[in-house]
């Protein structure tokens, strides 16, 4: 098949078909005429790239992947190295997973403690002579 209709078929352009095979994980095969021809053995290549992108991989991560279903193996993951690149994964995220619950706990504290706040200051809203509560953009009543 020619680069459009592979580009096609999964779902990306040709100019990322040529990148990937600039970058060696796409085989370079031209017919007669000079052009680029696929199989769908690249088809499955591009496939697997594409799928590991979509969950965040760098390129260069999907490498071993490729070498994986390069050799013969019918799934990307069959081999040590793409285990290996899978448990690196799993750790990155687990990291973004515990920096992203800190955030959390902080953003939630920051609206318990403007919550209680707000209350305060209507509590004494309440009270004769006591302030009335506004909004802190642009000074309306809330």
């Amino acid at each position: 098949m020619r680069i459009g209709e592979l580009a096609r078929r999964v779902g990306t352009t040709t100019r990322a078909l040529r990148y990937y095979e600039a970058r060696g994980l796409l085989p370079a095969r031209r017919d007669a005429r000079g052009h680029r021809e696929y199989s769908e053995r690249d088809l499955v290549l591009l496939t697997q790239i594409r799928t590991l992108r979509d969950f965040g991989f760098e390129l260069e991560e999907t490498r071993p992947f490729v070498e994986c279903l390069r050799a013969g193996h019918a799934e990307g993951d069959a081999c040590p190295a793409s285990r290996d690149v899978y448990r690196r994964k799993l750790a990155e995220l687990d990291g973004l997973i515990g920096e992203l619950a800190a955030v959390r706990e902080t953003v939630a504290g920051q609206l318990r403690r403007a919550e209680e706040a707000r209350a305060g200051l209507a509590a004494e809203a309440l009270v004769p002579g006591g302030p009335e509560p506004g909004c802190e953009l642009g000074g309306r009543k809330a």
